[in-house]
This record gives structure tokens, C-alpha cells and sequence, in this order.
């Protein structure tokens, strides 16, 4: 998994870190990043957001009255979400067929946006096998 993130990485001007988290514990299943200052706490604290985005008390509670309305079970159809600071990218993308996994790749703002989804979702594909 981490040499995956590590090509993911490495492969895209202007990458800086990957790692795929686990949406049920928020645990880092795998973490690859060229950035000097982030510290494992760091890393750590990006995957616990990364599952409040996805899968947290409010998202969790409109997914479940949409659920209720519709009469189905618990389903979750946030599958991407890119989001920008001031000087990066943040492209997350649930893995396909591993709804519990998500896939998080940050880069500069200077990577070219179809660039970084074109990287991410190639990445899904080699890192949906090495997922439990």
C-alpha cells in the first residue's frame, strides 16, 4: 500500500502526501508524504477529518433521513471530494468496492486539478486489492 501512495506521490507534479484511511476506525491503513513537518500526529488528525467529511454525526444524519424517505437502509453516496486551501489540493475519493476505505492525496495548487483527480482515481484501481 505505501509504495502505491509513495508512485502516487511521486508520479504527479507538485504531489505531496497520500494515504488511504479506514471510514469506520479512522486509521491510516497506509501514508506516504515528502513533507518534512508531518508528524504522525499530523497525518493521524487529516485521516480523523477525512471521516468526519465522509462519515460524521451530520452527513451520517442526512444520509439517514434520505434513507428513511426513499424506505431503503443506510447508504452512503458522498463517493468524491476535492477541497482546496491556500496553497493545496485535497482530492478524496471513497475506493470502489471498498466502501470503507477512502483514498486522500493532497498536492500543491499549482497541480493541475485534472491532473490530480486523473492520478487519483488511477491510484483507486492499485489500491482497491490491498484494502482488507
Amino acid at each position: 500500500m505505501n509504495q502505491t501512495l509513495e508512485n502516487l506521490v511521486n508520479d504527479v507534479d507538485g504531489g505531496l502526501a497520500a494515504a488511504v484511511v479506514d471510514l469506520t476506525s479512522g486509521l491510516i491503513i497506509g501514508a506516504y508524504h515528502n513533507v518534512p513537518y508531518f508528524t504522525q500526529s499530523y497525518v493521524d488528525a487529516v485521516g480523523a477529518a477525512a471521516v468526519d467529511i465522509f462519515r460524521g454525526k451530520t452527513i451520517t444524519a442526512v444520509e439517514t433521513m434520505m434513507a428513511a424517505q426513499r424506505g431503503d437502509e443506510l447508504k452512503y453516496h458522498i463517493r468524491e471530494i476535492q477541497m482546496t486551501t491556500d496553497g493545496t489540493y485535497h482530492f478524496m475519493a471513497v475506493i470502489p468496492d471498498k466502501p470503507d476505505y477512502l483514498l486522500v492525496f493532497i498536492t500543491r495548487i499549482t497541480t493541475s486539478l485534472g491532473a490530480g483527480w486523473m492520478a487519483t482515481r488511477d491510484a483507486l484501481k492499485t489500491a482497491a486489492p490491498l484494502c482488507p
